[in-house]
């Protein structure tokens, strides 16, 4: 495909070169009829024709001779804001979390992409290209990282008022670094240990946090916001917009109307600074 394209630009900088600068008979040669038939018309036709055909036969190659996929992740793009789901080879369940998105390097991945309000679009640049994710669709994405790292990905598709804070962290672990991960999101919320933990515990109920929440192991079970089960072990809040620490979790259950304004969280600012901190040291417990 590059050895194509090279010989196209170079063809069409010749040609440019001439046109611009070259002796009057050829210059008149490229303005005749003939000239403009062939070299505008039938050639990019042949030409583009074949390059594309040549494509298809390596998209067919690489889908035939690809390894299964050995995880399987299901993304939901939502206002404003990415819900992921690890599932088993069969679909059952391992998993959920949200906004961040982790896979072992050198290992196939297929990332089931859907959306069940608006048109988000998936990127992430290190991994792929971007792919749109369609209310009432299911698109695929087929990827293998092959380096470690920490990686930025963003909704490409404008979504609404805060589209621009609608961000993804993707992190590419070794194989046994993802295992271990794997096996800690696997496991319930662990039960509050200080007494600060526990108080944090008892204003998650008392507010209802859990109608929108889900702490598994628990009797919170909400659908409608992020899990929250390891929200202590994340990088980031609110989709990549700010770091995860005491400070942003207590200013995020404050104020996430002003610090993303639509979105489906409402600011709890009748606590007081004290249950704020007390609230934000259990969540950030759960690792």
């Amino acid at each position: 495909m590059f050895a194509g394209a090279a010989v196209v630009f170079i063809s069409v900088m010749v040609l440019v070169a001439i046109a611009v600068s070259g002796p009057v008979t050829l210059r008149q040669s490229l303005a005749n009829w003939s000239a403009i038939m062939w070299g505008g018309v039938a050639f990019p036709i042949v030409v583009l024709t074949a390059l594309l055909l040549w494509g298809f036969f390596i998209v067919h190659d690489l889908r035939t001779e690809a390894a299964p996929p050995a995880v399987h992740v299901e993304i939901s793009g939502e206002q404003w804001w990415w819900r992921i789901t690890y599932r088993d080879p069969q679909g059952g369940v391992l998993f959920k979390t949200a906004n961040e998105l982790h896979l072992p390097a050198g290992v196939p991945a297929v990332i089931t992409l859907m959306s069940p309000d608006v048109i988000h679009s998936f990127w992430v640049p290190a991994l792929a290209g971007k792919l749109d994710m369609i209310p009432g669709r299911v698109n695929r994405l087929l990827v293998e990282p092959t380096r470690t790292g920490v990686y930025r990905g963003q909704c490409a598709e404008y979504c609404g008022g805060s589209h621009a804070l609608m961000a993804l962290v993707a992190v590419v672990h070794d194989r046994a670094q993802f295992s271990a991960w794997s096996a800690r999101q696997s496991m319930p919320a662990r039960d509050p240990l200080t007494e600060e933990e526990k108080r944090g515990r008892a204003l998650f109920d008392s507010n209802g946090c859990g109608a929108c929440h889900a702490l598994r192991g628990t009797p919170s079970m909400g659908e409608v916001g992020p899990d929250l089960t390891h929200v202590g072990s994340r990088l980031t809040l609110g989709a990549a917009s700010f770091p995860n620490n005491l400070g942003t979790l207590a200013g995020w259950i404050s104020s996430a109307q002003h610090l993303k304004p639509g979105n489906r969280m409402p600011s709890f600012d009748r606590l007081s600074g004290a249950e704020l901190r007390a609230l934000a040291t259990y969540l950030k417990a759960l690792e």
